[in-house]
């Protein structure tokens, strides 16, 4: 231990506060809050440190950081906002893979219902998050169908009422809104629907019903017969709602089930919201730890996921029940009890069950959820990383190949008797193309149409570059041709001192294929789509080859030929073989090369290349 570290541990306040333990290079690799930091730091010190994650941490701690704040509470949520911005290694770091809506109220007169996911700090309320879209659109739908709440945008206010600002829509007209654009609901009657809105979100349905019920009798009451009815209508409708709810529990508390499966990096956790006996939501959220906890029955850390989980599904705008299921007791429970009890306004409490009883069977059909939603997440990342196309998995099977071949480089020669020699190479990732990768060959070394030693050529170029460890080696190298061109790409490799590749050719004439060693050439059936993929990649080389060995050809063809006629210059060249090739021109009349360059021009070109005709 270090003077400058000693000397901190040696005046350590007895306060509450943060604690930020850095590296030798001033990272910070862990956060923690504390009710009395002098022995709550300390306490890392001791020589009985039985975690080895714990041991592993102090190795790594150079220096010490504090904040001292009024309460542990405050220190809690300093915490909480720490870990999520520095993300230290040690800390049980939640993140979740993606951003999850919300239904909001916005906060105006007369409040829009709408989601988002988006949520600002503006004093509307927001319910969710949403990890199923499907059920919030569910209740969205039913929000729109039972209460009259506007569908539009306007922000309306008494101002914009008085000054006649904004007309009736359509809305009201087919009975769907009551048109407070134009004052006809006041904002006291609005604001009862949205409040009638939030209990449905809340899952107080039954509470609903029976505050609509008294209502409606109400209403007979005073003979109000038609509001009577619509009470009725908005009542039978909840009632069809409500019985859809799964019934999962005879006690009426509102509690939330947590429950987690964990392996290595990744995290499901599923929360079941029962509100009234009846199971009104369920969140799955894919979670990554930014450090891998243990895969042995540790509470330590099994208790720091659950307090982690906690903090991070309770934020702002999650309604928080009286009752908490988990499996574990989170670490730091009474400051996490204290913390939620007062977001929510009234006493929590956790639960952990260890007898056989409705929350213990609850807290199992969590768990279950948990583990088949983090069996989901790690099958989906085996596809990702490690999904293996038909085709590819066949051409290694069918050709005896070492690797498989999910990165195939194909190289094709072009020329014209020996002049404007060009080659191409092309990429196939997962055997489709990759054509950022594509790149272009001028043959510098060889003089007359010589394939064989253009092919050496190039082969040498290429694989000299990628041998000095810039970039890996290909799983399979096709050169196009047959054993005289396989021969050349080999003995090209075999200088540069390659290993451990595979490499084929592909002769054109008989789609035959050859392989290093053996004398005949490999036959593959004309419908396997091993042979069309290979046919694909050996023609889309062709292309890429030939369509270079052109732009470099009528690049030369312009310089050498047309802008050697007296009296053409580039401009006019260009313009000529934008509308024929340089053999169409040779050929064409004056009367067609006029209707391109004009009369006095064409005659110039026609008899350049027709010299002494009339």
């Amino acid at each position: 231990m270090n003077e400058t570290l000693q000397n901190k541990l040696d005046n350590l306040p007895n306060l509450p506060g943060i604690y930020q333990f850095l590296d030798k290079n001033g990272k910070v690799i862990y956060v923690g809050k504390a009710k009395n930091l002098r022995n709550r730091v300390r306490s890392y010190f001791h020589n009985n440190i039985d975690s080895p994650k714990t041991a592993a941490l102090v190795s790594k701690i150079a220096d010490i950081e504090l904040i001292i704040t009024d309460n542990e509470i405050e220190a809690l949520v300093l915490e909480n906002n720490l870990i999520k911005q520095l993300k230290p290694r040690y800390n049980v770091n939640l993140k979740d893979d993606k951003s999850y809506p919300y239904i909001k109220i916005s906060n105006e007169p007369f409040p829009q219902v709408y989601p988002t996911r988006n949520v600002v700090n503006d004093g509307s309320k927001y319910f969710g998050p949403y990890t199923d879209v499907k059920s919030m659109k569910k209740s969205l739908r039913l929000i729109n169908k039972i209460f009259k709440i506007r569908s539009c945008k306007y922000h309306i206010t008494q101002e914009t009422i008085e000054k006649k600002k904004y007309k009736l829509c359509l809305d009201y007209h087919i009975k769907k809104c009551d048109g407070p654009c134009e004052g006809l609901i006041s904002e006291d009657e609005y604001g009862q629907l949205v409040k009638q809105v939030i209990k449905v979100l809340k899952g107080k349905t039954d509470d609903l019903i029976s505050e609509l019920q008294q209502q409606m009798q109400q209403a007979v009451q005073k003979l109000e017969f038609e509001r009577a009815a619509e009470l009725r209508d908005r009542i039978e409708q909840l009632q069809v709602y409500s019985s859809k709810q799964k019934v999962v529990t005879t006690e009426k508390e509102d509690r939330d089930i947590i429950s987690a499966a964990y392996e290595g990096k990744d995290v499901a956790a599923t929360v079941l919201n029962i509100r009234a006996g009846k199971l009104v939501g369920k969140r799955q959220l894919t979670l990554t730890t930014s450090d891998s906890l243990s895969t042995t029955e540790d509470i330590y850390d099994t208790r720091a996921l659950y307090a982690s989980i906690v903090k991070f599904y309770y934020n702002d705008y999650i309604e928080i029940p009286k009752e908490i299921i988990l499996e574990e007791e989170p670490d730091d429970s009474d400051t996490l009890i204290e913390w939620l009890s007062e977001k929510a306004g009234f006493k929590c409490r956790f639960i952990v069950p260890k007898k056989m009883s409705e929350a213990k069977s609850l807290l199992m059909m969590c768990k279950q959820n948990s583990i088949l939603h983090l069996k989901e997440i790690q099958l989906q990342k085996m596809k990702k990383e490690g999904s293996v196309p038909f085709v590819i998995a066949a051409l290694q099977k069918e050709l005896r190949l070492k690797n498989l071949p999910r990165r195939i480089e194909c190289f094709d020669n072009s020329n014209l008797q020996g002049s404007d020699a060009v080659a191409s190479m092309v990429v196939f990732v997962d055997g489709k193309p990759k054509k950022s990768l594509y790149r272009k060959f001028i043959i510098r070394s060889v003089v007359g149409p010589d394939d064989f030693a253009s092919m050496k050529e190039i082969i040498e170029r290429r694989y000299s570059k990628i041998l000095d460890g810039s970039e890996p080696m290909p799983d399979l190298i096709v050169v196009d041709g047959g054993k005289g061109q396989l021969s050349s790409a080999m003995e090209a490799l075999e200088k540069l001192g390659a290993k451990n590749y595979d490499i084929i050719g592909l002769a054109k004439r008989l789609e035959e294929i050859f392989l290093p060693g053996e004398k005949e050439p490999h036959i593959i059936p004309k419908t396997s789509p091993v042979l069309k993929l290979l046919q694909h990649i050996r023609d889309e080389a062709h292309r890429f080859a030939i369509t270079y060995h052109r732009q470099r050809r009528t690049k030369r063809t312009i310089t050498t030929e047309l802008l050697n006629i007296k009296g053409v210059g580039k401009k006019l060249a260009e313009k000529l073989l934008s509308a024929m090739s340089i053999e169409e021109i040779k050929q064409a009349d004056v009367e067609k090369l006029a209707s391109i360059v004009g009369q006095a021009k064409a005659k110039i070109i026609h008899d350049h290349y027709h010299p002494g005709s009339i």
